[in-house]
């Protein structure tokens, strides 16, 4: 299929040459986009400029000094999506970027797994960033040159990050450069400091669920000297029973520059809480959309971040840039979850005792069947020595915790240098990093009851229950710690990169691209429990990864472009830890964990047309994109489910899986109207046949396994994505902006043989507007999901049967309904003389 992808867009990227020869001294554009190759780079100052230059050689302006790996986009050998501060502006009422990239990016996707828009995992091109520890992270995410992937599970955080704070976000695809887990792509996100954002701006926002926010931006700029601060807040219900949310983040930088030099010190620090965090069944939200499982369900994620970034120009060609940080990062979830117990078997010794249900494991060689079932036998705090007794009728539960700790520092330096080689314009960066973490990962379970209204709640009064337990201390596990133990693990990781890359004009038009990045990893961990020795261990891996790309710019409105790389990541801290599928860790939402894993590679492809056409239509300026891409993943590593337990799972390879597809994207902008549209076609698959475990899933054979053929698609990814939208000045000052998403079906987590019905395709459309009553104050409105569509981007399933004596589960599937009608309104404040800009247009370049 890729090849005829790619033959394709060859053929109609040469079909397109004679129609985009217009002459070049009408092509003057006025402004050159700018994106940075490389991590690592002083925060927003920016790197390109607007008019004012001498035209270059192709009549367009003269690019103005570029410094670190900054690069026209016109030399990129690969897709780049950029989403402005201006763009996230208009979808404030979310209180989340994340919101805007799936808005306008091609190829972009949200799953919402924990029904929360806070806390989605974000797909793209088939890989995902997610803040959930278990589901596997294939884009790597860095905040002004700092990889946020955190240190245990290589979870992204983008709900830690203020929305309001953030300069410009950039989606790099096909650059090893960006180290560990870019096997997608790189999220890179530079932040605003006090000299690309001066004043002192309030908003203050409200709507439905009760959501009540605000945030308070003020930059300043004095001589040599900037300062800027934001902080922002938000609380609200949640459109979820049981699903409030509260967040605060505070973000800093404090800045110095000469004229050949640059400083900042930044701070981010958040905290941030949720409720009700995981899919529900279908035969509740059937019967109330609002319905939620089990709960308690909460998460609490708290993180510091200091860092320290500079640049320094040692000559008229050469500049040093790098940062240093230190990063302390906290999460932990508690979980109400139905046990799985029953009376113990009568081929035990303890019949009449509690006992975990053992549907999903085997005896041992050379074991009898007393000696296997005794296993299973349920022990705990105040126990007698034969255990648990066992009660007929009891909804028996247990409120399961896990909690997460790193600490993080390192730093990156990079030297760059733009002298001519033999004549040539040329770029070349060479640089290194390291991140170093200490971590630490608890869970454990206590004994519980299943209430009426789906509460877990313990019984003081009860010997045999009990409070949440001290993590690591008090906690339930069967006899031989199968199946449900407790886990502690303490560990360390140590990244290291090198890299060199080096971008070489050819001719005027011509550029070649090539590099290469090594990685090298050390992962230890340490078993606290004594319930787990094959956790003890170090493991190391390493990698070089190679870049290599040529683009060609027929003319200033027309560039192509082509590349190959490779990229890797390893396994998490997390996916070590949970080695064995007889003793699965607590894994909140994800059902995932691991055998020793062995590494993930990539090797991607990608090719494609861009530019941009001005005085298009009636003097319009038309912006356009066409590329085709493909990934081939060796040792991709799956998350699966453990039978009998839901709350548990664990990981393993599987041989080799791929992503590839089209893209195809435009823009048009003039005077007052802004509108784009955009397709992306993702084709992920599986590319091996093996058996893999879902036992939950309606499908699967008598030992709970289905079978996967070449083909099979990969859950939770639309192959179709179109999303289009437009914003108008109906009167001055006046906006009206409107957006479209619609998103064919994909597999539910778990039917990795496609065996099953899918979840449904679905559009939804949102509107914002807004009006500036005076120079200084803007009120603003947005509705989100304005059509009131139920639709759901998550699904997996669960076991049958009977849920606290009373609801009876006879669909497994699960879903997470998406957002309701939601709006949302407030107003933005600017002190001073320097007022919010009445008339900005939003232009992607391409």
């Amino acid at each position: 299929m890729t090849m005829r992808v790619l033959r394709g867009s060859l053929i109609a990227s040469v079909a397109l040459l004679p129609g985009a020869g217009y002459a070049q001294e009408q092509a003057t554009l006025d402004e050159i986009s700018v994106v940075a190759t490389t991590p690592v780079g002083v925060t927003g100052t920016g790197y390109g400029g607007r008019g004012g230059v001498a035209p270059g050689p192709l009549g367009v302006p003269a690019e103005p000094r570029l410094r670190g790996g900054a690069q026209p986009l016109y030399k990129i050998p690969s897709t780049v999506e950029t989403v402005t501060a201006s763009q996230i502006e208009q979808d404030t009422g979310t209180f989340n970027a994340v919101a805007t990239l799936a808005r306008v990016t091609p190829g972009l996707s949200l799953s919402d797994s924990q029904g929360n828009n806070n806390r989605v995992d974000v797909t793209y091109r088939g890989f995902t960033a997610s803040p959930v520890q278990g589901v596997a992270q294939g884009l790597a995410v860095y905040q002004n040159g700092v990889r946020i992937n955190e240190a245990f599970g290589d979870t992204v955080q983008f709900d830690l990050i203020p929305p309001s704070a953030i300069q410009r976000i950039d989606v790099v695809t096909g650059n090893p450069i960006f180290g560990l887990n870019a096997l997608g792509g790189a999220v890179n996100i530079q932040m605003k400091n006090g000299f690309n954002w001066q004043g002192t701006e309030i908003t203050a926002l409200g709507g439905s669920d009760a959501r009540i926010g605000g945030s308070l931006q003020y930059g300043k700029q004095i001589g040599d000297w900037s300062f800027y601060f934001n902080g922002d807040g938000l609380n609200d219900r949640g459109w979820r029973y049981q699903s409030p949310s509260t967040i605060g983040r505070i973000y800093s930088d404090l800045g110095y520059r000469t004229q050949d030099s640059e400083f900042h010190i930044i701070g981010n620090f958040a905290r941030t809480y949720f409720g009700a965090a995981a899919a529900t069944p279908v035969d509740f939200t059937h019967l109330d959309p609002r319905a939620i499982f089990t709960y308690p369900q909460t998460t609490t994620t708290q993180m510091g971040t200091l860092q320290v970034t500079g640049r320094v120009d040692i000559s008229p060609t050469w500049d040093l840039s790098g940062n240093a940080y230190f990063r302390r990062f906290s999460n932990q979830y508690v979980d109400g979850n139905d046990g799985n117990f029953e009376n113990c078997s009568t081929r035990s010794n303890f019949r009449g005792r509690l006992c975990f249900e053992d549907d999903g494991f085997s005896p041992a060689p050379g074991q009898t069947q007393a000696q296997f079932r005794n296993q299973f036998l349920m022990l705990g705090r105040g126990t007698p020595a034969n255990g648990i007794p066992f009660t007929a009728g009891v909804p028996y539960g247990t409120i399961d915790v896990t909690k997460t700790e790193a600490t993080g520092y390192g730093g990156s330096l990079q030297a760059a240098n733009r002298d001519r080689v033999f004549g040539f314009g040329n770029s070349f960066v060479v640089g290194g990093s390291i991140d170093v973490a200490d971590y630490s990962f608890k869970s454990s379970s206590t004994l519980g009851v299943i209430n009426p209204d789906l509460s877990v709640t313990t019984n003081p009064a009860n010997p045999t229950y009990g409070n949440i337990p001290g993590l690591g201390t008090e906690f339930l596990r069967t006899a031989a710690a199968l199946g449900i133990a407790p886990s502690s693990v303490i560990g360390s990781s140590l990244s290291m990169g090198l890299y060199v890359t080096d971008t070489i004009d050819l001719t005027d038009r011509l550029s070649l691209t090539a590099g290469a990045r090594l990685n090298f990893s050390r992962i230890s961990a340490t078993d606290q429990t004594g319930f787990s020795p094959d956790v003890n261990g170090t493991h190391y891996y390493s990698k070089i990864n190679p870049l290599a790309g040529l683009t060609y710019r027929v003319n200033p409105g027309l560039s192509l472009y082509g590349g190959y790389s490779e990229s890797n990541r390893t396994p998490t801290p997390l996916e070590l830890a949970c080695s064995n599928p007889d003793r699965p860790c607590l894994l909140p939402n994800s059902l995932v964990a691991d055998p020793p894993l062995k590494q993930v590679t990539a090797q991607n492809y990608e090719v494609g047309i861009r530019g941009s056409i001005p005085n298009f239509y009636d003097g319009g300026l038309f912006s356009y994109k066409i590329g085709a891409f493909r990934n081939d993943l060796s040792n991709d590593i799956l998350q699966l489910a453990t039978p009998g337990n839901a709350a548990r799972g664990y990981y393993v390879n599987v041989p080799s899986t791929r992503r590839e597809g089209i893209e195809v994207g435009g823009e048009y902008t003039k005077g007052d109207l802004s509108l784009y549209a955009n397709y992306a076609l993702i084709d992920a698959t599986f590319q091996f046949n093996g058996t893999l475990s879902s036992p939950n899933n309606p499908s699967a054979d008598n030992d709970g396994a289905i079978f996967v053929r070449p083909g099979d698609k990969v859950p939770l990814v639309p192959a179709h994505q179109i999303k289009a939208g437009f914003d108008y000045m109906v009167l001055p000052g006046w906006r009206v902006g409107m957006n479209v998403q619609a998103f064919s079906s994909s597999v539910y987590r778990g039917d990795e043989s496609n065996l099953n019905r899918k979840l449904p395709a679905y559009y939804v459309l949102g509107l914002n507007t807004s009006y500036q009553v005076t120079k200084n104050l803007q009120v603003f409105g947005l509705i989100t999901n304005l059509t009131n569509n139920r639709y759901a981007t998550f699904g997996t399933y669960i076991e049958g049967g009977t849920v606290a004596n009373r609801y009876p589960i006879n669909d497994p599937r699960t879903t997470t309904l998406a957002q309701p009608l939601s709006v949302y309104a407030g107003l933005r404040y600017r002190f001073g003389d320097d007022p919010v800009p009445m008339e900005e247009p939003i232009i992607r370049k391409y």
